[in-house]
């Protein structure tokens, strides 16, 4: 059994890093441009292995997917809700968004933004899976607006769904024109963006003292 559970947690580590792989280079070459031979050569892993552990193409992307989400959960939100609740807490997760962005930890800046512009018109089940990413994405910021509203942080007219598509979209522009433009300078310009349009709904002066 200790030989078996070794193979085992060999082979989770190795997915893990293939994934790991595979969801940097989605950002590079597209969701849909993942290709097996392309992973294998930038994993340094062999192109049977791969198909041990992912059947079709479709399989593969999916992983992608579900892999991208667990790193995002693990890099940007957990981080930023040890904020406290309120705006705090708001602001500390549009900023860790936006830091893992810039980090350059992932080549295209964000696998999410990249892959869904791809497969805005491709219905299927890649599609669906990163609809739901985003609608989730979406969900926890209008809770964490909601929130900041109960804890009278924001004025009670904030309508939640139209601010998290607010702080959303400007995260969104940054992917792209961030890959066109100067890099520094737009993901400066979101920043300042989201922070001046917080400050203007505040209701208490925590984000005051932030440049």
């Amino acid at each position: 059994m200790p030989t078996v559970d070794g193979r085992l947690a060999r082979g989770e580590r190795a997915r893990t890093a293939t994934l790991d792989v595979a969801v940097a280079l989605a950002t590079e070459s597209g969701l849909d441009g993942l290709s097996f031979s392309q992973l294998a050569e930038r994993a340094g892993v062999s192109k049977s292995g791969l198909f041990a552990h992912w059947s079709t193409k479709e399989e593969l992307q999916l992983a992608a997917v579900a892999h991208a989400s667990q790193r995002f959960t693990e890099v940007v939100v957990r981080p930023a809700l040890r904020a406290p609740r309120g705006i705090r807490r708001l602001w500390a997760l549009q900023e860790s968004r936006l830091a893992d962005m810039a980090s350059g930890a992932l080549p295209g800046g964000c696998f999410f933004t990249n892959a869904q512009f791809e497969f805005t018109v491709r219905p299927g089940s890649v599609r669906d899976a990163l609809s739901a990413a985003l609608a989730d994405w979406h969900t926890l910021l209008e809770r964490l607006i909601t929130e900041a509203v109960e804890l009278g942080e924001l004025p009670a007219g904030v309508h939640p769904p139209r601010l998290a598509f607010e702080l959303n979209a400007l995260g969104t522009a940054a992917v792209y024109e961030s890959r066109l433009l100067r890099a520094e300078e737009i993901y400066t310009y979101a920043r300042t963006a989201a922070l001046d349009r917080l400050r203007a709904l505040a209701l208490v002066p925590y984000l005051e003292a932030l440049t």
